[in-house]
């Protein structure tokens, strides 16, 4: 109920500033290259995908802000996590796959560097939405219910399309069965934007 209420929030309030002078919408698509750091999964990036809109406010012709809401998925894989957890491990599940669903709402501080290229750079706020609940014998959540991290990147905007690239660094431990492994979450986003 939470969620959807934060969902009708956002929606409402991004309706709100598009009406506002100096605002443009668009949508978003793009790839995720992403892992979740901790001795419980393995090292390395795994591809995934994000979807969603943003919203481009300008403060003046050098600065602006840009919010977003996208759904984002993070896929990684088990690695040390049988040992770790062997008391809380679900013997019947033999998927390493893990695939968690987040509702990611960045805002971002944007500055124009030069012509079509704007740097941006802010808080990002993530819901999970969705997560496999096999994972543990008691079919608890073994991750947090809300992840906050940082996002860095820059994007070329062109007079209807956006192409960017970012990098964003999970700063709270997702973690949610003890605090025997601190996990976080890394992700590269590379992807269009299309602005109406």
């Amino acid at each position: 109920m939470k969620k959807l209420l934060v969902a009708a929030i956002l929606l409402f309030s991004t309706i709100q500033l598009v009406n506002a002078q100096g605002a443009r919408a668009g949508v978003k698509l793009g790839t995720n290259l992403n892992k979740i750091s901790g001795q419980s999964f393995k090292d390395g990036f795994d591809l995934s995908y994000h979807v969603g809109g943003f919203l481009e406010l300008d403060l003046n012709r050098k600065w602006g802000i840009q919010p977003e809401v996208l759904w984002s998925q993070t896929s990684t894989k088990r690695s040390n996590f049988n040992t770790l957890y062997s008391t809380q491990i679900n013997p019947f599940n033999n998927n390493e796959n893990i695939k968690l669903d987040y509702l990611s709402i960045p805002i971002l501080l944007r500055y124009s560097v030069a012509g079509i290229l704007t740097l941006n750079v802010g808080p990002q706020f993530g819901i999970l939405l969705n997560q496999d609940k096999t994972l543990l014998q008691n079919g608890e959540s073994a991750f947090k219910s809300g992840d906050f991290s940082m996002v860095a990147g820059g994007q070329l905007n062109f007079k209807f399309l956006r192409i960017y690239g970012r990098y964003n660094i999970g700063l709270q431990n997702i973690n949610d069965i003890d605090n025997k492994d601190k996990w976080t979450n890394q992700q590269i986003q590379l992807g269009l934007g299309l602005r109406f």
